[in-house]
């Protein structure tokens, strides 16, 4: 008996079902790298219109976490996609090298009394280490990049243009020293930004003080008393009792009614709205004597409760009536708020109490609390003003505080003489930086649209940004200050300049080696030179100037601008900030066109990673037991917009995803291993029917996937392939194609067109998904397109996305092919019933007979003869309905015999005396002219 098997054109393919990937793709990065891929892409791309994504800097301490892998996986993506729309898209990844983490990390491990030049010197080389073990990892997970040449916030050259940003600001009029409240870490002993700051619960001591009044006769007249006939008191409620003794003022609200409550032994000044609240704390019955507005006890006098001074009422708008008296403490060198208050009633800074040590102790000579620490002076306050007669209520509270976000622990406010960037000042053009600020957020582009409400908000509220630190590791603020007056030295700005060449040369060491004189001359006696740094968050937002504008200038026609800046969500307080804040101070406008805002990676459950929970998703793994192609598929399945959820679980039906893309791609890469589109291409109009629908719903999905990426929606991109391969490849074109594949003549025109069709659906494909599954589409690429000649090997990623053949009247045939696939899923229904009844093995085992009304029967009908390949089956008739309620898809088992070669049942087998098994349409594929198809 002869074997058949061998007659058919089997598929073959090096491309394996298993990806193997944890294994494999280690070797495809090395053979990226040994070709120089991101070069020849670069090469390759010139000319082009640019597309910039800025990279904004990871910190360069500690392994890479699943954050950073879901950051430069977004990246990549990207960038590739915008490579393959067209565009020169350079990715230049960096680090963000200066700042306490590192220097405290130094600090840990050599002890902190080393001198400040060796701390500086070990914390470069501990960044640059760092920077090392991190790049490895990026580029692990896949990502093109120039990871030759990074930029690095502590190469001298961008150490030396970040001081020029200062100089610009500087002369912009921008920047001054002033003496606020900032957010105070004892930790870390310096000022931290507002991105330096979280929040977490704190149970915190909640005390109602009374302030005794200085004026009896005033306060009985806001009352509209005569006089007062016990002592009175203002009542304040607070949950810092450190604060006590800095006390300075009252702050009541104008509009709000106050009452006097009369307890017994004292009269209380309380809020209307907060007095019942505020007796049941201090367990007293009372009688309300008398109501006023806040605006009546302004600049009214009351006594600290025990120092020898007055406390004014001042009135200020922020005060509330959620909780407490509705009187607030004021200790303004611990409150924006009572700061603000302070200065509107024009008290100086030279008047402010400044109590509190950076270490976090109370300054030695302060009367019954010198040299303790705060947190622990709160319970010999509490006895002090118990002592005093002046603790009405004592307790517990536990509600949000704001935290250090490297040593988790409470900050504090902390009035200190710090350098800042002045929202509110105008500068040299009359305009604010607020008002550019927000001018250049409605011009920006947001993905997604939400974030920029977020930032407009928090722009428009934003404090004036400190960005003095008080540490050794940092980009240093190169002022000299008169010894007398406290002025900047009238040529500040070119002593900047001298400073920023030293430094490009030496590194920010050459600042503090300098001796003032060699810049100031004889000068030099009368200016004191400051040791202050530069916020960590001005390095990396000033790196639109010293990347864009220095060391990596993009090139791009409009200027240092780029066209996207992408990070989380908490960058909008973070790098987005600090960036535009730069940008419009030195430009004018922000230095983005676009912002892009990710979530963060969560577990299935929705809950915060943590190891407490046991549910760290670690991204070295990942890749190690899955691959980075599974990573970067998560990545991109899943809506950045939200938070992102990653599990094992998730990452299964991930893996799911990527077998049956792959098994796809498998099928599609053997079925053309024989062909040639060079010299073996079918033209369009000799196509089957069914190979011109199929290019027209490629076509639908390449449309679509490519607006998908302009629109940075790649979860819609992943589900779009999926589908497409399962359900428009796997589930129709391809099952039906496979009886043309096999059984028709190696060479013969249904057979190549068949494969026509097929080349360029691959090739399709494979460039849409090269943005996600980069390993995988760089790996078919490769067996779709071998080297020849001698030449290098080629990549998907030197090319565009695929120009697929045009073909008119389109729409007609993608409405007739649709009823088609219809009728078709309800046939096969069908002929699974009659499987499950065990009547027929395979569709092929079956016989159709359709009885359908019009529209139905002529989309049928224009199949002919290939009806049957069509439906899957050995034999299937049409006739018309007159009616819906008339239509008929009947399925019955064939009494014909199976052709050994094709599996179907006609009636023909047998009818060849040589070939017994075959049917008479193999027997003509195989040595006559071979069959002729028109649809499918």
């Amino acid at each position: 008996m002869a074997d058949y098997r061998k007659t058919l054109n089997l598929p073959d393919t090096p491309f394996p079902m298993r990806g193997d990937l944890p294994k494999r793709e280690p070797g495809w990065i090395a053979d990226w790298q040994q070709r120089k891929l991101y070069q020849r892409i670069r090469k390759a791309s010139a000319g082009r219109p640019k597309f910039v994504l800025h990279d904004g800097p990871p910190y360069a301490n500690g392994n890479l976490h699943i954050g950073h892998a879901l950051n430069k996986i977004l990246k990549d993506i990207i960038v590739r996609s915008k490579t393959l729309a067209g565009f020169d898209a350079p990715y230049v990844p960096g680090w963000d090298c200066h700042g306490l983490p590192i220097e405290h990390k130094i600090e840990v491990t050599h002890g902190k009394n080393l001198p400040a030049g060796k701390v500086r010197e070990l914390c470069r080389a501990y960044a640059a280490e760092q920077v090392e073990i991190q790049k490895k990892e990026f580029i692990r997970l896949g990502v093109l990049g120039d990871w030759d040449d990074p930029y690095l916030t502590m190469n001298f050259a961008n150490e030396a243009n970040e001081i020029r940003a200062l100089a610009e600001m500087t002369k912009n009029g921008y920047v001054f020293k002033g003496l606020k409240p900032v957010n105070w870490c004892f930790d870390c002993g310096s000022a931290l930004a507002e991105a330096e700051v979280e929040y977490a619960d704190k149970q915190s001591p909640a005390i109602d003080v009374a302030f005794p009044a200085a004026d009896a006769g005033r306060l009985a007249a806001a009352f509209g008393l005569a006089k007062l006939d016990k002592p009175a008191a203002a009542v304040i409620w607070t949950t810092t009792p450190w604060t006590i003794p800095a006390n300075q003022a009252l702050n009541a609200h104008p509009e709000l009614d106050y009452v006097l409550v009369d307890v017994g032994d004292r009269l209380l000044v309380l809020a209307k709205d907060l007095a019942e609240s505020a007796l049941q704390r201090y367990q007293r019955e009372g009688a309300v004597i008398a109501t006023a507005k806040g605006a009546a006890l302004d600049r009214i006098e009351f006594r600290h409760p025990f120092y020898d001074r007055v406390s004014p009422v001042y009135l200020a708008d922020y005060v509330g009536v959620d909780a407490g008296t509705g009187i607030v403490h004021s200790a303004p060198a611990h409150g924006v708020d009572d700061f603000n208050a302070w200065r509107a009633y024009g008290r100086s800074n030279e008047d402010i109490l400044s109590i509190v040590m950076g270490g976090g102790e109370y300054v030695p000579d302060l009367p019954f609390f010198g040299g303790m620490n705060i947190w622990k002076a709160g319970a010999a306050i509490i006895d002090k003003l118990s002592e005093a007669d002046a603790l009405l209520a004592n307790g517990k509270i536990t509600h949000s505080y704001m935290h250090c976000w490297r040593h988790k622990t409470p900050l504090v406010y902390r009035a200190t003489a710090q350098w800042f960037v002045g929202m509110d000042r105008a500068a040299t053009d009359g305009s604010t930086l607020r008002e550019r600020a927000l001018r250049a957020v409605e011009a920006t582009k947001f993905y997604p649209g939400w974030g920029q409400a977020r930032l407009h908000a928090m722009i428009a509220n934003r404090p004036d940004w400190c960005i003095s630190r008080q540490r050794n590791w940092g980009v240093p603020i190169p002022f000299f200050l008169h010894k007398e007056t406290g002025e900047l030295h009238p040529r500040t700005i070119e002593l900047m300049e001298e400073v920023a060449r030293r430094v490009e040369q030496e590194g920010i060491e050459a600042w503090f080696r300098l001796d003032a004189s060699e810049l100031l001359g004889a000068e030099a006696a009368q200016y004191d030179k400051i040791s202050d740094t530069l916020d960590v968050w001005f390095d990396s937002g000033t790196t639109h100037k010293h990347v864009l504008r220095g060391s990596h200038d993009d090139g791009h026609p409009e200027g240092p601008r780029a066209d996207m800046y992408l990070e989380g969500s908490d960058q909008h307080r973070g790098w987005f900030h600090s960036s535009l804040l730069t940008g419009c101070a030195i430009d004018g406008h922000a230095p983005y066109r676009s912002l892009l805002t990710h979530g963060f990676a969560v577990d299935g459950q929705g809950r915060k990673m943590s190891k407490s929970l046991g549910n760290v998703v670690v991204p070295q793994e990942v890749t190690g037991k899955l691959g980075a192609e599974v990573l970067r598929l998560w990545v991109a399945s899943t809506d950045y917009s939200g938070e992102l959820s990653i599990s094992k679980e998730i990452l299964d039906r991930v893996i799911e995803v990527y077998r049956r893309i792959r098994n796809t791609l498998r099928f599609l890469l053997a079925n053309t291993a024989d062909f040639d589109i060079a010299t073996q291409a079918v033209p369009l109009d000799e196509w089957m029917d069914i190979d011109r629908y199929a290019l027209a719903f490629t076509r639908r999905l390449a449309q679509q996937a490519e607006a998908d990426y302009a629109k940075m929606e790649f979860h819609r991109i992943v589900q779009a392939l999926q589908v497409f391969c399962a359900e428009d490849l796997g589930a129709f074109y391809l099952d039906i194609l496979k009886d043309r594949l096999y059984t028709t003549a190696v060479d013969s025109l249904p057979r190549r067109a068949a494969q026509t069709a097929l080349w360029h659906v691959t090739q399709t494909l494979l460039k849409l998904m090269a943005p996600i599954l980069s390993f995988t589409a760089e790996e078919a690429w490769a067996i779709l397109n071998p080297p020849k000649n001698g030449e290098d090997a080629d990549s998907v990623m030197l090319h565009t996305f695929h120009a697929l053949p045009a073909q008119e009247g389109e729409a007609g045939l993608v409405a007739r092919w649709e009823t088609i696939r219809a009728v078709r899923a309800d046939s096969l229904k069908v002929i699974e019933a009659l499987r499950t009844e065990g009547k027929v093995g395979s569709s092929l085992q079956a016989e159709l007979a359709l009885a359908l009304t019009a529209d139905k029967f002529a989309a049928m009908a224009s199949l002919g003869d290939d009806l049957r390949f069509v439906t899957m089956t050995s034999a299937a008739t049409l006739g018309e309905a007159a009616t819906v309620e008339d239509e008929r898809i009947v399925a019955t088992p064939s009494a014909a015999q199976k052709c050994e070669r094709c599996w179907h049942y006609v009636e023909s087998v047998g009818s060849h005396a040589e070939h017994p098994t075959l049917c008479t349409r193999c027997i003509g594929n195989l040595f006559g002219d071979g069959e002729t198809r028109s649809h499918a």
